[in-house]
């Protein structure tokens, strides 16, 4: 039976966020509602989670020491991975000597590494994949472009938001690639998957919720992706009947695998009827903000309440959404918006705006959120608002 206590009491129920930014952010409200003292944890301080959260601290996650002291001193009933590196190793550790890793220190262990996730699904569950190769060097690299062929994808083997990801079409990107990718990695430099080139229609996440009473498996997404940062998501995305079954079937084989509660993003490439994993994140989904506007509970309410130890009865889905992130370029540590009245004027459309304290180079800082008749209508209410949006650096 789950019981929440009273928060800064000796019954306080505490959540611990490893990594505060904008999923971790809402995550942390959702938490809020039901009366969790939450901290929040992340390498810069002013994180958009430790905005709302109860209290912070400022330190890389993938220093184990660090990690495991804060842990210690704050005792938390949930440890919540919101970022793919942290010192996942510690974390199995600490999950043996008792504490609550969400869903589980595995699920983190493995998909922190791209490696782990793609051996899990390829070789151990006989899911359908690209062909990949993976490659700790140089020499590597090159010998496992030659081998998977071009055009193929490169990818560090822990990254996140698209960061070191690129395509290689032909030779002369080669090079480039491999610089990307070195350049990218959440640890730095090192180990890549050379991925073969998916012919596919549409991409598409499946949020899929493990919770005390079952899976809960929700309308699937598409997305639209520039160099592997997602720019624009929409629910549903439609699909043959076949494809959503087989699409089913593959989220539920591999969250079933990694375990605990908690919601999942599950990654595939669709042709036709044909559904071909990708990846998986145990943990909220950047494409599936637009569940903040689709459905009664987003993706975050529903991480929220599954880790907790609370049933999923049903989720209440509205219609045609889209979400269009507002990406910032440039370098600035005080970011103006603008132009929200006209923004907002529309009927069904909403902003985020996630408090990123400075930008350098290209960040995601908001989103716009938008419902309609259908997603082509909702997509392109998403992009009028966009265009009304001012911002200064």
């Amino acid at each position: 039976m789950t019981k929440i206590g009273t928060p800064f009491s000796k019954t306080a129920t505490k959540a611990l966020l490893c990594g505060s930014g904008e999923l971790g952010k809402e995550v942390a409200i959702e938490l809020k509602r039901y009366g969790v003292e939450v901290i929040a944890l992340d390498k810069y301080e002013n994180a958009p989670a430790m905005q709302v959260a109860d209290r912070s601290y400022s330190f890389s996650m993938l220093d184990g020491a660090a990690l495991r002291k804060v842990i210690e001193k704050e005792r938390p009933d949930h440890i919540i991975p919101e970022v793919e590196a942290i010192a996942t190793p510690t974390l199995v550790e600490l999950e043996k000597e008792g504490f609550n890793v969400t869903p589980t220190a595995n699920a983190a262990l493995l998909t922190m590494n791209r490696e782990g996730i793609r051996r899990l699904a390829a070789e151990q569950l006989g899911l359908p994949t690209s062909r990949y190769v993976f490659a700790d060097n140089h020499d590597e690299f090159l010998a496992g472009v030659k081998s998977v062929g071009i055009p193929c994808v490169v990818k560090p083997v822990m990254s996140s938001s698209g960061h070191g990801q690129s395509t290689i079409r032909c030779e002369e990107d080669i090079e480039k690639a491999w610089t990307i990718s070195q350049e990218g990695g959440r640890a730095g430099a090192g180990r890549v998957i050379v991925e073969g080139f998916v012919d596919f229609d549409y991409e598409i996440t499946m949020l899929t919720v493990r919770h005390c009473a079952g899976t809960t498996i929700l309308e699937p997404i598409g997305h639209h992706q520039v160099d592997g940062d997602y720019r624009e998501s929409w629910q549903p995305q439609p699909m043959t009947p076949t494809a959503i079954a087989k699409a089913r079937e593959i989220a539920t084989k591999i969250t079933g695998a990694l375990g605990g509660w908690g919601i999942f993003g599950v990654e595939m490439f669709i042709k036709g009827d044909e559904v071909i994993f990708s990846e998986v994140s145990p943990r909220p989904h950047d494409t599936g903000m637009v569940t903040m506007i689709s459905q009664d509970l987003s993706e975050f309410a529903l991480h929220a309440r599954a880790l907790l130890g609370l049933p999923v009865s049903q989720v209440k889905f509205y219609g045609a959404s889209a979400s269009k992130a507002i990406v910032v370029e440039g370098d600035s540590d005080h970011v103006e918006f603008g132009g929200l009245e006209e923004v907002l004027a529309e009927e069904g459309v909403q902003i985020r705006l996630f408090g990123k304290p400075e930008v350098h180079g290209h960040r995601r800082m908001g989103v716009i959120l938008a419902t309609d008749k259908t997603i082509e209508l909702a997509l392109a209410k998403a992009e009028r608002a966009y265009s009304k949006l001012t911002i200064s650096l």
